[in-house]
Formats: C-alpha cells, structure tokens, sequence
C-alpha cells in the first residue's frame, strides 16, 4: 500500500515556514501538505493545501524534491510506503501569514490547531522536525537556500 503526500516549502529572509500540528494525539513539527485526493495532480494538491492550511495562494510552485528510499508511514500500523513530493512555492504577503514564535505557540494541549512559524535555516533538522523525510528536505534546502525566495 502506499499513501502520497505534497508538501510546500516556503522560505523567506533565510527561515523556513514550518507547521506544528496535533496528529493522531502526537505532537508533529512538519511542513505544511498533505494527501494526494483522487483526481487531482501533484501540484494542484500542494495549492490545495496551502489554501486550506495556511489561508494563502501559493504561487510559483516548483518541484524540490521526491522521496527516493523507502519510508513507512509513522501513521499507520499497517505496512503503508509514504511517497512524498515537496515544492517551493511563493506567496503575495510572507509576513502577512499569522505565525507564533514558539513551538506550538507555547501550548503544547491545543488538539486540532495547526499553528505556523518561521525557523531559520541555520537550525539543525532534527531540533525542529518530526518526520524522517522533512528532515532530509531540510538539510536539501539549506545547500540551496539562496535560489528560493519568497516575493
């Protein structure tokens, strides 16, 4: 079995935008995506998602990155392979996205919000993300942080 999942990368003034969410009662720091829906594209999910997580168009969407290991789901018990496939996009308004400065905006019981914020890409990976994949994109994207802005 094998689920598909897009994510965004949006990077601004050398941060990266990065999603805390609640997810199956477990803390997750990612990038903001999700599932591939039946019918639509790569990157119309990755607009969609975008759209519907962060309240924003995503604009100049350009293929980074597609998993080339093997991942198994954190979520799912199940043998269930994640393909995920990531793309730099812009936005109209960066600082215009409601953002907090601490993880999960300093309240770690908020089931089902999702909050964003900004982290620098100095960072180390495995300081800021959850999931194995992002963490690889991550150490992607700070060797290529100069070519990706946002408008």
């Amino acid at each position: 079995m094998f689920t598909i999942r897009a994510y965004g990368l949006l990077v601004h003034e050398g941060k990266v935008l990065v999603s805390d969410e609640w997810i199956r009662g477990e803390r997750i720091t990612k990038f903001p995506g999700g599932g591939l829906e039946y019918g639509e594209g790569l990157k119309e999910c990755v607009v969609r998602e975008v759209r519907e997580e962060i309240g924003v168009e995503a604009l100049d969407v350009e293929h980074f990155y597609t998993t080339d290991f093997f991942q198994q789901s954190a979520f799912h018990a199940t043998p269930m392979q994640v393909i995920s496939v990531y793309f730099t996009f812009t936005v109209a308004d960066p600082n215009g996205i409601p953002v907090v400065e601490a993880p999960f905006g300093g309240l770690y019981d908020r089931r089902g919000q999702e909050l964003f914020r900004w982290v620098p890409l100095d960072a180390k990976a495995e300081e800021v993300l959850t999931l194995p994949v992002d963490r690889v994109v991550w150490e992607l994207l700070r060797g290529g942080a100069g070519l990706i802005r946002a408008r």
